[in-house]
């Protein structure tokens, strides 16, 4: 009955407890044995479990090491205002670690122009139909670009010139 489930939820809390302090120990003991710092990047954290971001959380509010930085990257378009990564940023600033946003802003026509123009190394007023075929494609978003614009060249779909 009750008793039983009080118990199954009790060993899940001291499971997660055990993981938090186990994590931190472990870089803890990763950048007291090294001259380099440490960096954890955790990608796609728009799908972070709350679990894992209250791990997340406790690492950075509970570290004892100077030399550790945390790369955190979503996609913000997928998340609400009330998405519980920004709960755990406002909370991380607020017990005094220092967080960065950097938001990636899109990009507009002229922009992938001018990159299409440099990656081929041809005059920009030559590049404008493939920029406006690979802007109508990635809207702008410089992920989508960077992948189309790889994929274009693994298949043999661009050819990169030196020269102009």
């Amino acid at each position: 009955g009750d008793f039983e489930e009080d118990e199954v939820l009790l060993n899940c809390v001291n499971a997660q407890r055990r993981l938090q302090y186990l994590l931190c120990r472990f870089v803890e003991v990763i950048s007291s044995s090294s001259s380099n710092p440490i960096v954890l990047f955790l990608d796609d954290l728009q799908w972070a479990d709350p679990a894992s971001i209250t791990v997340i959380h406790h690492l950075l509010v509970t570290s004892r090491f100077s030399r550790f930085l945390f790369i955190g990257s979503c996609r913000d378009e997928e998340m609400g205002q009330n998405h519980p990564i920004w709960n755990m940023i406002a909370s991380v600033q607020s017990l005094g670690a220092h967080a960065t946003t950097i938001k990636l802003q899109l990009f507009d026509k002229e922009t992938v122009n001018r990159a299409i123009s440099d990656m081929l190394s041809l005059s920009p007023r030559l590049t404008w139909p493939l920029s406006d075929i690979v802007y109508h494609k990635t809207k702008g978003n410089p992920m989508f670009f960077s992948r189309l614009m790889v994929s274009l060249s693994k298949e043999g779909l661009l050819n990169f010139s030196l020269s102009r």
